[in-house]
């Protein structure tokens, strides 16, 4: 009798194992698919500024406005979610995708696109920020896994993007906005169907729960650092494709699908390997500065397109490392909600974000774009220094009680 219980007890626990694990995969396909739509512009940014009639500083906007709205409604969206649930959040983000996605499609001015993309930033922040703390939720007690899972999604949208954007963009420059909503439309169902429901917390999240959180030094302190660097990953991803003068739309593409592809890598399987055996705090320092590195290679080759693009590939090998173990070390922090943290976590990273494309550009307009990259170098080299003067949270439970 008591080999039978515990017979069904066992296939019961392999089942909910089971079930988490296909709700994870369907979050994180949806998650590549919604990151697909921040890279999916790059190649066409070169185009919408010429047809568009619009300097490259108002075409970077098209990333301010976008990361702006999505950074400042991620302190809210913890609020939402545990009101109406985590799957109904996922849904109603990605409808608001569609929605503005298709509206971007026919846009007849660099104004209404840019206003656009704002309003599709708020389905983002409603989406991405839910997605991650799902993905932790489902997989309990694996929240390592599920990040680089997470970060998996990420890399692989920001590799396809680029080339799907290129192919697309070959078209039209219209042309990379329907595919989004198409995109998102299947992601709609597949979050429908697979996603099973997660149970709201027992405890809803107050309104102002995520700048609350905010107080702690800790994540404070991450956050910054990810603003610093952020600050260098969008003015990569955002101004970059400027640089690649004489690239067609699919070269444009592939050179941001190489960059992706590696980004993914490092996330997946290299960054796992140098925390085990090198720890964080020394991978992240390494991450950082070799990442500083690339953009202080771009800046000076600024005028040569084909080695901006190999500066460019190379950042995104560096750039997986520093995702995936800033998030992890976010998403850890003790007596904070994880959908709390990550909406705390996100806004301040996404700020980064926002403020990079318009500072690149302006910089560029006043000076040259070598100085924009210098200057993007410059602030990754003042995270970098966060860092060291934040050790003590880049260290392992075993190593900070050691010492």
């Amino acid at each position: 009798m008591e080999e039978s219980n515990y017979l069904e007890e066992h296939l019961e626990v392999v089942k909910v194992e089971k079930s988490g694990l296909r709700s994870a995969y369907a979050v994180a396909f949806t998650c590549m698919i919604a990151f697909m739509g921040i890279g999916l512009v790059d190649p066409i940014l070169k185009t919408i500024a010429k047809q568009l009639d619009a300097t490259p500083a108002q075409t970077t906007l098209l990333f301010t406005s976008y990361m702006l709205v999505t950074g400042v409604m991620m302190l809210f969206t913890g609020f939402i979610s545990s009101r109406i649930g985590a799957k109904k959040t996922l849904i109603y983000g990605l409808v608001i995708i569609i929605g503005f996605s298709c509206l971007a499609g026919f846009s007849e001015t660099i104004e209404g696109l840019i206003y656009l993309r704002a309003g599709w930033g708020l389905g983002n922040a409603l989406f991405i920020s839910t997605a991650l703390s799902a993905i932790v939720g489902v997989l309990a007690g694996q929240t390592e896994k599920a990040i680089i899972m997470y970060e998996a999604s990420m890399g692989l949208g920001m590799a396809i993007g680029p080339l799907l954007g290129g192919v697309l963009g070959s078209m039209s420059w219209r042309m990379p906005f329907f595919g989004v909503a198409t995109l998102m439309l299947i992601a709609t169902f597949a979050i429908a169907f697979l996603l099973t429901p997660i149970a709201k917390p027992k405890k809803k999240i107050a309104l102002f729960a995520g700048i609350k959180a905010l107080s702690n030094h800790k994540l404070r302190s991450i956050g910054i650092i990810a603003l610093l660097y952020n600050f260098g990953f969008f003015t990569l991803l955002a101004y970059a494709p400027f640089l690649l003068e004489g690239f067609t739309e699919m070269q444009v593409g592939f050179v941001f699908f190489g960059w992706g592809a590696l980004l993914a890598v490092a996330s997946v399987f290299i960054a796992p390997i140098l925390e085990k055996r090198i720890n964080t705090y020394r991978t992240i320092l390494l991450a950082l500065f070799f990442f500083l590195a690339c953009l202080s290679f771009i800046g000076f080759n600024a005028k040569t397109p084909e080695l901006v693009a190999v500066g460019v590939i190379m950042a995104g090998l560096f750039q997986g490392l520093i995702n995936t173990l800033l998030t992890t070390i976010a998403m850890e922090i003790p007596d904070i909600e994880r959908s709390v943290a990550s909406s705390s976590y996100s806004f301040i990273r996404f700020f980064g974000g926002a403020i990079a494309p318009f500072v690149a550009g302006k910089l560029a307009e006043i000076w040259n774009s070598s100085i924009t990259f210098y200057f993007a170098a410059f602030m990754v080299l003042i995270g970098l220094a966060f860092v060291i003067i934040h050790n003590q949270y880049f260290a392992t439970k075993e190593e900070y009680e050691e010492a």
